[in-house]
């Protein structure tokens, strides 16, 4: 699939200005103001980011009523649920609050619940509310959720239920009437940063909760590393208060992690140190694979767990439900592949959507990501559900999904979700009228070059600049997420110097030159463009810089994204 490049620019006088003051390599500079950071104080705030530059909890809109309402539970001795969604963010934000609370309050006064994927729903349910007021239940603290909950709030408010909601996704047009809404997104909040996760909203709430009862500061830091995986898992934009977060969570993670992480990380066979990149890819998936082929619950259960050996045994759980989920993966998309090859409709198509009645519902989302690796369109699939056809979407890069979603909705009994990604769902027999409406909306509003990849590269060098203090400054840019990606490079007129070679039918392994420098380095799956590194002419590379490790020895390498011939 060919791809755009898109080479960033930025203030030439602004980047002069940032290298007389940091005295290091103008790349680096450059990279620095491409992402808003002009200055000293900026550069030693992004390199040597502090705990004392998180934002007070107190600013956040409805913080006093918050810790008001729960003072109040813990006086008068009331039951209290924690309740949240059955991601990551949505686990790791239970269990850390959970676990909080269970330390400064009665745990026999304390529960947590998160809703059953396939019989709940996503989000607050009518049946967690009647189990709260089945038990007692007096306060449910909702995390990664509730916003757009209304309805079941005032519900729940009939019963003598108070909520607390703690979320960060948008606001629909009126708020619940809960006791306190704790969400920087919300209108009337100051709070500073607004791109907080849910388990982050649950952090600042444990840490007002912490400066007014005056407990040990340590008990909010405690699940760090469950706040930097959902910060990870969640695709928040990793600056401001997240990085400062995650930066400390992930030293946590690979230094003294809670037991469930420990035993997660060991059945996974990831070697210490992990980067943010193995949370993403391998502790993230295991968490979610929990609620996708099963109950969410067991990851809760993993995260509190302070037994190794019982936190190994729920960790086992975990992992077998992430080999399911990967077989199950696996089998769809290559059954949705096939059916996209089978029908030459999907060539003229600007869209997507597949639809097959025994898929599994808990997998169609990564299907859809799956399905825009080789067909990159704004594409749907759905599986059957009772009567209805329910499933997932996903967009291409700078394409308001949501909004396409929106202008289908007198085919949709359901759909909730954002600019890049929603679930929805519909009478069965709706499916090819939906279809055909997704492509006529998404036809007239997407613009052209979205269909086409692009490839953001943050600077040209030369492989002489390729050294070991480049790469030493570009480990200190972690941790790496959305807003502050690994930087990308370009090099122009690289040749092959005669050792390149295809591995596994897929894969490229290169030895390249420019001038007088020769180095290595790895292009997954892009053995198709081999015959142009073949073909003796000179070549232009987008690549990150990795490192190797081999027999001991480490060696800089390039990690290929994309290579055409020199202009």
């Amino acid at each position: 699939m060919e791809k755009r490049w898109n080479i960033l620019s930025c203030d030439e006088s602004q980047v002069a200005a940032l290298g007389n003051e940091l005295k290091i390599n103008r790349t680096i500079c450059k990279i620095l103001v491409q992402r808003g950071i002009t200055n000293f104080n900026l550069s030693k705030a992004f390199f040597r980011p502090n705990l004392n530059m998180l934002h007070s909890p107190w600013l956040m809109k409805d913080m006093d009523k918050a810790v008001a309402r729960i003072r109040s539970a813990f006086g008068n001795k009331e039951k209290i649920l924690v309740f949240g969604d059955y991601d990551v963010d949505g686990t790791t934000s239970v269990a850390s609050m959970y676990s909080f609370l269970a330390a400064i309050y009665d745990p026999l006064k304390l529960e947590y619940y998160v809703p059953h994927r396939y019989r709940e729903g996503y989000g607050v349910s009518k049946m967690g509310i009647d189990h709260a007021a089945a038990n007692g239940i007096t306060l449910i603290i909702c995390l990664d959720c509730g916003i757009k909950s209304v309805d079941l709030v005032a519900y729940a408010s009939t019963l003598g239920i108070d909520f607390i909601v703690c979320d960060h996704h948008l606001p629909g047009e009126s708020l619940p009437a809960a006791v306190a809404i704790l969400n920087a997104k919300q209108p009337g909040c100051n709070y500073p940063f607004k791109e907080l996760c849910g388990c982050g909203v649950g952090f600042k709430l444990m840490s007002a909760l912490t400066e007014e009862l005056r407990v040990a500061d340590d008990l909010r830091f405690r699940s760090l590393d469950l706040l930097a995986t959902a910060i990870a898992a969640d695709i928040v934009p990793m600056t401001g208060e997240n990085r400062i977060l995650t930066y400390f969570g992930l030293k946590k993670v690979n230094n003294a992690p809670l037991p469930g992480l420990k035993a997660l990380i060991a059945l996974s066979g990831t070697p210490l140190p992990l980067s943010i990149m193995n949370v993403v890819f391998v502790i993230a998936p295991r968490v979610n694979a929990a609620g996708r082929m099963d109950d969410a619950k067991k990851a809760i259960q993993l995260f509190i767990e302070n037994d190794p050996e019982r936190a190994l045994e729920f960790a086992a759980l975990l992992h077998s439900d992430n080999t399911d989920r990967k077989e199950a993966d696996k089998n769809i998309t290559e059954e949705a592949l096939e059916m996209i090859g089978n029908d030459n409709s999907f060539r003229r198509r600007k869209t997507t959507v597949v639809y097959k009645e025994e898929w599994h519902k808990g997998v169609v989302g990564i299907v859809a990501s799956r399905l825009i690796e080789n067909h990159y369109r704004p594409t749907v699939v759905l599986t059957r559900s009772g009567e209805f056809a329910t499933g997932s979407a996903r967009s291409v890069t700078g394409f308001n999904l949501y909004e396409a979603i929106y202008a289908c909705r007198e085919y949709l009994t359901t759909y909730g979700g954002h600019f890049a990604a929603a679930g929805l769902s519909m009478l069965a027999e709706h499916v090819p009228a939906f279809s055909k409406k997704f492509e006529e909306v998404v036809s007239q509003t997407i613009d052209p070059n979205l269909l086409v990849p692009e490839i953001v590269i943050d600077a040209e060098i030369n492989f002489s600049e390729i050294k070991e203090s480049l790469y030493n400054i570009v480990c200190q840019m972690e941790p790496f997420g959305p807003e502050n990606l690994r930087p990308v490079f370009i090099s122009r007129r690289v040749s092959d110097h005669g050792f390149s070679k295809v591995l596994k039918d897929q894969h490229v392994r290169f030895v390249v030159k420019q001038d007088e420098c020769i180095l290595t380095g790895i292009g997954f799956n892009l053995a198709a463009k081999f015959p142009l590194l073949h073909a003796g002419q000179h070549i232009d590379l987008v690549y990150t810089i990795d490192e190797n490790e081999w027999n001991g020895t480490k060696n800089l390498q390039l990690k290929v994204i994309d290579l055409r011939a020199s202009a």
